[in-house]
């Protein structure tokens, strides 16, 4: 039986999900969702979901949504081994810091100072693109220490926050500064499974929209 996934290829955290899944080597049922026209919104999806986000996964009636969950449970239902997420405690601990790190304080201050501006015509606002900048210091500074965000080889934060990394990049925000991420990334976009697919195309689409948006 498929494994469905209700996704946008455009959002990030739809691309985390479609990064682990390239990497755990777990083919997906992609159910493009328009949500313009509410199809998130219909009483079939909200029975499905009630929360009625992307993405939502469904694996044969086991329903879960919230990407960096989706990401975990594909790891450690059809993970070959551990590596993207370990079992050891102190290394999945790691792991699951900057999956944090990612939801609560990266991607975040980047919806918070671009969101509004993208879908609502606010003004951006300096004081939040600092925000960011500031969430952008930690992740270099992470990466001093290690060549992937959690340690030695790629894992599942590296897959979420290379969805953040790429989608920031898509607005043209300078990463030039952060030494550490671009090396990173560039590691990432190597190592990756599928990365172009699963990533690139998307978070391209998503800073053509973001200019369409804008009038940038």
């Amino acid at each position: 039986m498929p494994i469905d996934l209700y996704y946008v290829p455009g959002s990030a955290p739809c691309r985390n999900v479609l990064l682990a899944a390239k990497a755990v080597g777990v083919d997906l049922n992609l159910k493009l969702t328009d949500l313009k026209s509410g199809q998130h919104l219909t009483p079939e999806f909200i029975k499905l979901n009630p929360q009625h986000n992307v993405p939502t996964l469904d694996d044969n009636g086991f329903v879960l949504n919230e990407s960096r969950a989706i990401m975990t449970y594909l790891a450690d239902q059809y993970g070959k081994d551990d590596s993207l997420y370990p079992k050891d405690p102190k290394k999945r601990a790691k792991v699951n810091q900057r999956l944090y790190f990612d939801m609560g304080t990266l991607y975040q201050s980047f919806g918070d100072a671009y969101y509004p501006h993208m879908f609502g015509g606010a003004p951006l606002e300096e004081e939040k693109k600092k925000k960011l900048g500031d969430a952008l210091v930690f992740l270099d500074g992470f990466l001093e220490k290690s060549p992937f965000v959690a340690g030695e080889n790629l894992t599942l934060a590296d897959l979420a926050i290379v969805a953040s990394i790429s989608t920031i990049e898509a607005v043209e925000y300078d990463l030039s500064p952060y030494k550490n991420i671009n090396s990173w990334y560039a590691k990432v976009k190597a190592a990756a499974p599928g990365y172009k697919e699963a990533n690139e195309e998307g978070s391209k689409a998503f800073g053509q929209m973001f200019k369409a948006m804008t009038g940038k």
